[in-house]
């Protein structure tokens, strides 16, 4: 049973599978074709965060397949105490053929998937968001045609994102860089883990997003304070207050240099308006691109569910 809880669970071949079976979806869907390979498929989704791309483009995926969603709020579904976690599991595996889970706790997603019986997916947790370093990636290769040797400057917190993003570059061969105050670095724990799965990975961090935005291919961005983190608003305002992507960082980079956010953007904050709507960015084919690689890793995941 393959499941995906963050990017350690598959290889870096599995990666280009998942990346492929997107790419083929989309173009067919461009083309007006919309082949039903999910027909009677349920898929499950549990939220404990508010969400507009990931709930959107997991339900508009399977639906675009042929299949049907179901979603639940987390206290819905008996995730705050009502039930044992393993419980809900496999009721939840029961009824379904693939569990999207948007939750705060990354050990959590684990457990159900360890009980369900059927794939599960980390829409997000305060650990990992692999969909959106998968659909990064996929929009990169879009746009730049290529994305081995390409370097990743993300400027902002070491958060779910960024851990995410670092690992895909691992899988694919980018070059990972993090800019951030102290205090937001990634941790040790994580970069021990990073580099012994990916050897290879070319990784760095700076407390200066300047002293490296010369070598960026892609500038990437994330808000100050995610959801969970509200009490730190003000603190993170002011630790992160050198570190917003304007123009004048985005002229220092090369004349190719694209930006992405993974949205919900703070217009004024960790990005400026000028640069969210600037030709460099696309992050708005990024956010589409949820809804072409939901698709792409339902289909995977299906295929070998049923194997």
């Amino acid at each position: 049973m393959k499941h995906l809880t963050s990017l350690f669970d598959v290889t870096s071949s599995e990666v280009l599978e998942i990346l492929k079976i997107a790419a083929d979806l989309k173009a067919e869907t461009q083309s007006g074709k919309r082949q039903p390979l999910c027909a009677g498929k349920v898929l499950t989704q549990v939220f404990e965060k508010p969400s507009l791309r990931t709930r959107v483009s997991f339900e508009a995926g399977i639906s675009q397949l042929g299949g049907t969603s179901i979603f639940l709020h987390g206290k819905e579904a008996g995730l705050q105490g009502r039930e044992e976690i393993l419980d809900i599991a496999r009721v939840l595996g029961g009824y379904s053929d693939l569990i999207v889970l948007r939750t705060f706790s990354q050990q959590l997603i684990e457990t159900v998937a360890k009980h369900a019986g059927c794939p599960v997916v980390n829409a997000l947790s305060d650990d990992y968001h692999p969909c959106q370093a998968l659909t990064d990636v996929m929009t990169i290769l879009e746009h730049a045609g290529s994305i081995e040797g390409k370097e990743i400057l993300f400027v902002g917190d070491g958060n779910n994102v960024a851990k995410s993003l670092a690992l895909a570059c691992g899988h694919v061969g980018a070059k990972f860089t993090l800019a951030a105050p102290e205090g937001y670095l990634l941790a040790d724990e994580f970069i021990q883990r990073l580099q012994s799965q990916f050897p290879d990975l070319k990784f760095d961090q700076t407390t200066d997003p300047f002293a490296v935005v010369n070598r960026a291919d892609v500038i990437y961005t994330d808000v100050w304070a995610s959801m969970g983190q509200e009490e730190e608003k003000d603190q993170r305002s002011a630790a992160f207050a050198n570190f917003q992507v304007n123009l004048e960082l985005l002229d220092a980079a090369p004349g190719q240099a694209l930006f992405m956010h993974c949205l919900p953007a703070r217009r004024g904050l960790e990005v400026t308006e000028e640069v969210m709507n600037d030709s460099r960015s696309i992050v708005f084919e990024q956010a589409e691109n949820r809804m072409h690689l939901a698709k792409g890793l339902i289909v995977w995941l299906l295929e070998h569910a049923s194997k």
